[in-house]
């Protein structure tokens, strides 16, 4: 069933959420305050798969045990090598962004885990990962992953308007948030546009590259877009406020979603945290980068976060605060109201 790990006789709450991420060059930091991020709002326990180089290990190891026993007790962490299992690898290195194509791989390397939340080194959890892996439920029995569009309008769209290649839908698709049921990825022959017959996810990735190399602009997440095009019935299509960009605000707002229940996962994606493009996004990664774990929520993340975004107003994205504060307000609510109660069972004179 999709999203059944394998040892179905654990109780659910013992039962891992894989995340995986692929870090190379400078993503150190940003990737830490991803995994920071996660660790923060969930209630289950998480499996973090993060593909390095080799020199970013050693750092990555360091830096997960400075976490509080408190934080590092609620996961577990694996770090692997960046490998390419068919092909040049790199080719595959250097397509796009560094590393970034290591996600193709995902469901041939990582073969004993079933289902798997992939996300961007530059994505933010403003809620717990358990209700975006609750989503693998909801597929139906030919859906193996899940992303959102690209964008809301084609009119103003990307691939709508500049794409050579075939793309999902009428807008496309953004790969830095994926949820995918690895074990059906694995069992599943693909329609193409290489053979008549299908071909298995690793025996299409090479030859479709190859027949779209000179096309494509985004790399991996074009590949994506292509497979998705050819093979519709597998994707779940979940809405904008599970990956939440610049691009939902920065002409105004138009992620429905997120106007009614607030940003789930933000992606900061084309450096907004680092620049002063979009203050709104930088300062959700500063202060959430900036707060001591065992602080509290609302005094050192919360209203910190308030005072930083009357300084964004002048911005369309800062001129909907509401939208980025309302999921986190919720979130940082019920973990509290858990604490307590975690607290008052372990007082019993209470």
């Amino acid at each position: 069933k999709p999203g059944e790990q394998k040892h179905p006789k654990e109780p659910p709450s013992l039962q891992c959420m894989h995340l995986a991420v692929v870090a190379c060059g400078d993503r150190l930091e940003e990737t830490l305050i991803m995994l920071k991020s996660a660790v923060l709002f969930s209630s289950r326990r998480l499996c973090f798969h993060i593909f390095a180089e080799d020199s970013l290990k050693p750092e990555f190891e360091t830096k997960l045990k400075e976490w509080p026993s408190s934080y590092t007790k609620k996961f577990e962490s694996n770090i692997y090598p960046i490998t390419f299992s068919v092909g040049n690898a790199q080719e595959w290195k250097k397509l796009f962004k560094p590393c970034a194509a290591q996600r193709l791989f995902l469901p041939v390397i990582l073969k004993d885990v079933d289902s798997l939340l992939y996300v961007d080194t530059d994505v933010l959890f403003l809620r717990p990962i358990d209700d975006i892996w609750h989503l693998l439920r909801e597929f139906n029995s030919t859906q193996l992953a899940a992303m959102a569009p690209e964008h809301e309008m084609p009119k103003i769209g990307w691939y709508s308007r500049f794409a050579r290649h075939p793309y999902y839908g009428s807008t496309g698709l953004n790969s830095g948030v994926m949820l995918m049921n690895l074990t059906r990825i694995r069992s599943t022959h693909f329609k193409n546009s290489l053979i008549p017959g299908g071909l298995t996810w690793e025996e299409m990735l090479y030859p479709l590259y190859q027949k779209y190399k000179n096309y494509i602009t985004w790399g991996d997440q074009d590949l994506l877009n292509i497979i998705f095009y050819f093979n519709p019935e597998c994707l779940y299509v979940f809405p904008c406020q599970w990956n939440y960009r610049p691009d939902h605000c920065m002409y105004g707002s138009n992620c429905r979603g997120a106007e009614e229940e607030g940003v789930s996962i933000l992606h900061g994606n084309r450096g907004v945290y680092h620049d002063d493009k979009q203050p709104t996004f930088k300062a959700l990664y500063e202060v959430i980068r900036d707060f001591p774990f065992e602080d509290n929520l609302f005094q050192s993340l919360y209203y910190p976060l308030q005072s930083r975004f009357l300084d964004t107003v002048h911005t369309l994205c800062g001129r909907i605060p509401q939208v980025f504060l309302k999921q986190i307000e919720k979130t940082m609510k019920k973990v509290y109201e858990n604490r307590v109660i975690v607290y008052l069972g372990a007082n019993h004179k209470y």
